[in-house]
């Protein structure tokens, strides 16, 4: 009897065991759902890469859609009334107009459609042409082509004011050099960076690289443009100045607000583009750390870093294109006021100020174009 008892206790206990190690397999391999009654978890409020959008990157890019939609009405509003004013001056400050108002219209529409539209992923993953095992690899390739155009058009306008005050500037520092028409310099340049962006996307499309590869060539040269850009702005505010109160004290007019103006704008463009610099710069050296390390850039564009680089950068763009059109109606404004001469500006140092403030209208806001 006893041997019996034994034996069944000891047959009990080894079921036991077994059942407990079976219900722990079951459990890891089939986790029990969520009760009904239980609140979102971390996970549906907060996704990891490749999920949807959260709430605040929803809130986050129709804020910026809103910003942006507002400076394109501003801007085509501006630019209707300027084609309609006449004169010589009215060329430039339609182009820029023109710039102001494509990067708008292209910053808009990028961040009022639904993210769902282009890819199912928030952040950037990683996927190559054609790949049929993403077939969402169009409508990234199109998010990206978007960004990469308003991108170019908000670097025009900057490469537009420093086109014309090198023009300037060359004529008064070395009156008999041959110059350029600025226009044909502008598009030249700008036409460069188009010819990048299109060897950059014929690449990807040829499958020379992934997604991955087209954001990171698109990042290093945004850097490199925001370097040229702080140093070229620095020198050519340097020498305008110069000229500014040369002129002043040969005309015996005071040229204080126009210096101070110059001085305020430099110190705006310089802290954007440094700020762009440095973003852009950053974010290479993280996909290329990462890249090399793992073979992909998954680690570095989490919700929270690509949330950080979005409000950052397209902010700052909303910023220096909100200063830009403020600068220009300034412009009108004085011109309106003094019902000055605009031609006659390159006749003589009375007019010189005219002529080389009209030329960049961005950057003196005051003088005429």
């Amino acid at each position: 009897f006893y041997f019996r008892s034994n034996h069944k206790r000891k047959m009990a206990e080894v079921l036991s065991a077994a059942l407990a190690t079976a219900h722990r397999a079951l459990a890891s391999d089939h986790p029990p759902p969520p009760p009904d009654d239980a609140g979102p978890t971390s996970d549906s409020s907060w996704p990891t890469a490749g999920a949807d959008q959260t709430t605040l990157e929803y809130w986050m890019d129709g804020l910026l859609g809103l910003a942006f939609l507002i400076t394109t009405i501003i801007s085509a509003k501006r630019m209707t009334w300027s084609r309609q004013q006449g004169g010589a001056e009215t060329t430039v400050v339609t182009a820029f107009y023109s710039l102001i108002l494509m990067t708008s219209v292209l910053r808009a529409v990028w961040f009022l459609i639904p993210n769902s539209v282009f890819q199912p992923s928030y952040t950037p993953i990683a996927f190559m042409a054609f790949d049929p095992e993403h077939p969402s690899w169009a409508g990234a390739f199109v998010s990206e082509i978007l960004l990469t155009a308003g991108s170019l058009c908000l670097f025009s306008i900057f490469i537009l004011i420093l086109v014309y005050w090198a023009d300037i500037l060359k004529k008064y520092f070395y009156p008999g050099a041959r110059r350029t028409k600025p226009m044909v310099t502008f598009l030249t340049l700008v036409g460069c960076l188009v010819l990048v962006e299109i060897l950059n996307a014929a690449s990807f499309l040829a499958q020379l690289y992934s997604s991955e590869g087209m954001i990171l060539v698109n990042a290093l040269l945004l850097a490199t443009v925001s370097i040229v850009c702080v140093c070229e702005i620095t020198i050519f505010s340097h020498r305008f100045r110069t000229v500014l109160k040369t002129l002043g004290a040969i005309n015996q007019v005071s040229t204080e607000s126009q210096v101070k103006r110059i001085v305020w704008i430099t110190v705006t463009g310089n802290l954007f583009f440094f700020t762009r610099a440095f973003i852009e710069a950053i974010f290479a050296i993280l996909l290329i750390i990462y890249w090399h390390r793992t073979g992909t850039v998954a680690e570095v564009f989490s919700h929270e870093l690509w949330d950080a680089y979005i409000l950052l950068k397209h902010w700052s763009e909303v910023a220096i294109l909100c200063l830009m059109l403020y600068i220009l109606q300034s412009r009108f404004t004085a011109n309106a006021g003094a019902a000055a001469g605009i031609g006659g500006g390159r006749a003589g140092y009375d007019q010189v100020p005219d002529s080389e403030a009209g030329a960049e209208a961005k950057a003196t806001g005051q003088l005429n174009v």
